[in-house]
């Protein structure tokens, strides 16, 4: 089945998702250009094949650059979609901040880590709980993490939720002229030379000829530039 499943198009793995799991699947969506193609094709997937509404939800880490809160707006006008909208816990943040700073990621990894654990990784399981499923923007050239990303993953014990990537053969090229060609609204930072989007503090534009995910946590080394959102 899983082998099946790698030989189809991103639209066709997109109906089969929205077919088997109904209001069980939802895509996660940090607004970069592989987020916004894949709300335009589930809205549209699931307008043609009269397949409902379809669940969108970000995570709002609290730090995230103002040209990403301009676009969610462009996409609900657009598209007529609701966003779900997971925060950190209050708590949890103000502890962080207490103990460690404000710009704690700079010091280590693992305080690193613990920040896209509070900001991102436990609002992340908020949002996946009641669901069998979500879709992600993976794609496996963006970094060496990612090269063995499958366009659907279930678990390995059959009990956890199944990761659905339908761009994981897609190109930064393949991304882009789907962008255009549809009118696909994107961030703005896109054009500034930010190929990858995340946090303000830890995104910054890339040179010429540098990996697209250079501008992610700049001050690590390649292997290490995850936040704990893809390790489920």
């Amino acid at each position: 089945m899983t082998e099946d499943l790698e030989q189809k198009t991103p639209q066709e793995i997109i109906k089969w998702a929205l077919e088997k799991y109904q209001n069980k699947v939802a895509l996660a969506s940090s607004f970069g250009a592989e987020d916004v193609v894949l709300i335009d094709m589930l809205v549209k997937v699931a307008k043609e094949n009269d397949l409902g509404d379809v669940e969108i939800f970000t995570l709002d880490t609290g730090r995230l650059p103002e040209e990403t809160y301009k676009l969610m707006d462009k996409i609900r006008e657009k598209y007529g979609v609701n966003l779900e909208v997971y925060f950190p816990d209050t708590k949890a943040v103000e502890d962080m901040v207490y103990e460690h700073g404000f710009n704690l990621f700079y010091k280590s990894i693992d305080l690193r880590k613990l920040c896209c654990k509070v900001r991102k990784v436990d609002p992340l399981n908020r949002a996946l709980k009641g669901l069998d499923a979500w879709i992600c923007g993976l794609r496996k050239e963006q970094s060496v993490t990612r090269s063995e990303v499958k366009k659907v993953e279930f678990p390995k014990d059959g009990k956890g939720i199944v990761k659905i990537n339908p761009l994981t053969d897609w190109t930064e090229k393949d991304v882009w002229n789907y962008i255009k060609r549809n009118d696909v609204p994107y961030n703005e930072l896109h054009d500034k030379n930010y190929p990858s989007l995340g946090c303000g503090p830890c995104t910054r534009s890339i040179k010429p000829g540098e990996d697209v995910r250079a501008g992610r946590w700049w001050w690590e080394s390649p292997n290490k530039k995850e936040c704990g959102l893809h390790s489920k």
